[in-house]
């Protein structure tokens, strides 16, 4: 009785200390969040940094961005159309690829594809500095860390993250479009009479705005594995791999949300 007890004490204390330490780890979040915030107010802005950034996530990250969007849409296309021939609605693929491609599946399979390949180089690049006490020497020359590191990554981001998924649904739906009336046979005019009837500037703003929020989240994620990492080489990978699995999951949680969200404030387009 005195083990089983004790089995379950241990257990309900597991229990009670993994609620605790999401919400310690989504407060440190959020100050780091803050910190940035006020870096952007009081601190000067490196442009420079800023640039380079935006070449390494934005431009470097096109090659797996636009491969993950023209596939996307072109196997998304093919399925729809299979299921769709059964009842004669093959002229409603292009509606519902566009609007899948806008509101879902560009900014999160974009969102999900810079997790793994930026938000690892973030952790990895801020670690290293960590574990080498490069950081250190920052604050040694009165340079603050989040200035210097990790705000010019989040402007970056914020800036690349809805031209990638941008960039995303346009291939999306075009290579939706190719195998839809080149290669399955749906009729182009109605193929693309129904995309532009049931797709608006709703559908393109809801897109665009989980991208700025997805790209925000790998961000402060990444970063902030990479200032916490410890125990040098080891710790490098394992907060790299934490980075990855906590932005991924924190995208598909927040999507969610974002979704109900949206649907409530932004504006009906044209029925």
């Amino acid at each position: 009785m005195a083990t089983k007890s004790g089995w379950g004490a241990r257990f309900l204390g597991a229990l009670g200390h993994t609620p605790v330490q999401a919400c310690s780890y989504l407060g440190q979040l959020v100050l780091l969040g803050c910190e940035v915030l006020y870096s952007l107010f009081a601190a000067r802005i490196r442009w420079k940094l800023v640039r380079i950034q935006i070449v390494e996530i934005g431009a470097r990250s096109q090659s797996v961005v636009s491969v993950t969007g023209a596939f996307t849409g072109a196997v998304f296309a093919a399925q729809t159309f299979f299921q769709f021939n059964r009842v004669g609605m093959e002229s409603a693929v292009g509606a519902v690829v566009a609007v899948s491609m806008c509101r879902e599946l560009g900014p999160v399979l974009t969102g999900l594809m810079l997790a793994g390949r930026v938000g690892a180089s973030m952790t990895a690049e801020i670690g290293t500095m960590k574990v080498t006490e490069q950081i250190d020497a920052l604050r040694t020359m009165s340079v603050h860390p989040v200035d210097y590191l990790v705000t010019p990554r989040m402007l970056a981001i914020l800036i690349a993250m809805p031209i990638l998924t941008a960039e995303s649904i346009a291939l999306g739906i075009g290579t939706a479009y190719l195998v839809g009336v080149q290669v399955l046979g749906i009729e182009a005019a109605y193929y693309i009479d129904n995309m532009m009837t049931f797709t608006d500037g709703r559908d393109i703003a809801m897109g665009l705005i989980k991208g700025m929020v997805f790209g925000q989240l790998i961000g402060v994620i990444s970063c902030h594995q990479g200032l916490n990492t410890t125990n040098g080489a080891v710790g490098v990978g394992r907060a790299t791999t934490t980075a990855v699995v906590y932005a991924s999951l924190a995208i598909l949680i927040v999507n969610f949300f974002l979704t109900m969200t949206l649907n409530m404030f932004i504006p009906a387009g044209r029925s």
